[in-house]
């Protein structure tokens, strides 16, 4: 494909995700019916409509308009990009621009350029006072690439010496201590040899520094109660020795999990919730519950744009239950760890709150944020011990 029809198809991409089709769908039903496109010609469709999600607003101001081939031309401009060369109408790129393309458009204002919903940007300012404005900012930019290194298999420098072998280019990060950022050649990260064998993983500097900071025993049972993708579940097993139990209300996100904890070298059990009675009491349990992903938004763009104050507040109702539901299964001693990759207060230290008004007994062992930056997520933890 041509750098134009590569546009050409994103336009088509984002027009679908206007119309109310989740954004992954959407590509995977033009990739589809593109089966003459590469991996190439498929992550840069991706990156045109994922920029355009992430500068949803800016864009349209910036192409004058509010369909997809209006936010290409913006998203293209606000990289500094002339849609002139890419707008020719010649192997299959877009048509070239109307002269009132050519001359429309305006200067994003000041709500524009955050990028995000005007009802959310309050409650966005409140939860990060002075460095709202510079999170919403980094959020319409890509996430950084971050790898996990396996601590019980290698080093973080010779995890660092063997992928520059395969030409993926890293460096330690200032804070993590397994932690790899990653600069160059981040789209050999799945066909290496290290990722193969389990010695590193794909994951956000601030979940490895939550997962890092979480106080376990040797020998702890530990139960991972969101599982997903069990990416917590394997980067606590890591460094502790521990029996690793996984659930998930929807099984098939941890479809993954055995053969990543396989290759990783750690032993993880994976349950039903009917099998959690019978198991329990566990000495921690992980709720790493379902939430807006507000800290998160570079990776998942989408999200800040469908996610209203109704839906929020349903999320903050459910994260409420499953603390309820997790806390019968933790033993006395035991510890509760609640996290979430949002920012906002109400996802985090409101549920814990009324958590520990409605369930005395629990002692806080202090809540920690992670801010969305330069090199990691918005991220939250807090860890509460059963006394009774």
């Amino acid at each position: 494909m041509t750098p134009g029809a590569r546009v050409a198809a994103a336009i088509a991409v984002v027009d679908a995700v206007r119309a109310g089709a989740p954004v992954e769908r959407a590509l995977t039903n033009w990739a589809r019916g593109a089966r003459y496109a590469g991996s190439g010609d498929r992550a840069a469709v991706r990156d045109h409509v994922f920029t355009v999600l992430r500068r949803w607003r800016s864009s349209a101001a910036l192409g004058g308009g509010e369909d997809g081939r209006a936010r290409l031309i913006g998203a293209l401009r606000t990289q500094g990009l002339d849609p002139e060369r890419l707008f020719t109408g010649e192997g299959h790129a877009p048509a070239p621009l109307f002269p009132a393309e050519r001359a429309g458009g305006r200067a994003p204002d000041e709500a524009d350029a955050r990028d995000l919903p005007d009802w959310l940007w309050p409650r966005f300012r409140d939860a990060l006072g002075a460095e709202a404005d510079h999170a919403a900012r980094l959020l319409r930019d890509r996430a950084p690439v971050t790898l996990r290194v396996n601590a019980r298999r290698m080093t973080v420098a010779e995890a660092q010496a063997a992928l520059a072998l395969e030409g993926i280019v890293c460096a330690p990060a200032t804070d993590v201590k397994t932690a790899l950022h990653v600069t160059e050649g981040e789209r050999k990260i799945s066909s290496s040899a290290l990722y193969r064998a389990g010695d590193v993983e794909l994951q956000d500097a601030s979940s490895q520094a939550a997962m890092a900071a979480v106080d376990l025993p040797a020998g702890a049972r530990v139960l991972d109660y969101c599982a997903g993708g069990g990416g917590k579940t394997l980067a606590l097993a890591a460094r502790i020795e521990g029996d690793w139990t996984a659930h998930d209300a929807v099984v098939r996100r941890m479809a993954d999990l055995p053969a990543r904890a396989a290759r990783a070298g750690v032993s993880v059990r994976l349950c039903d919730t009917a099998d959690l009675p019978g198991l329990a009491p566990f000495d921690a349990v992980l709720c790493d519950v379902p939430c807006s992903g507000s800290g998160t938004w570079r990776r998942g763009p989408q999200a800040k744009w469908t996610l209203t104050p109704r839906g929020l507040a349903d999320l903050c109702r459910v994260q409420g239950e499953i603390l309820a539901q997790a806390a019968r299964l933790v033993a006395p001693g035991g510890r509760l760890i609640y996290a979430t990759c949002s920012v906002l207060p109400e996802e985090n230290e409101e549920v814990t709150g009324q958590f520990s008004s409605d369930f005395p007994g629990w002692k806080s062992h202090g809540a920690r944020r992670w801010p969305i930056s330069e090199s990691g997520d918005g991220f939250f933890c807090e860890q509460l011990e059963r006394e009774w």
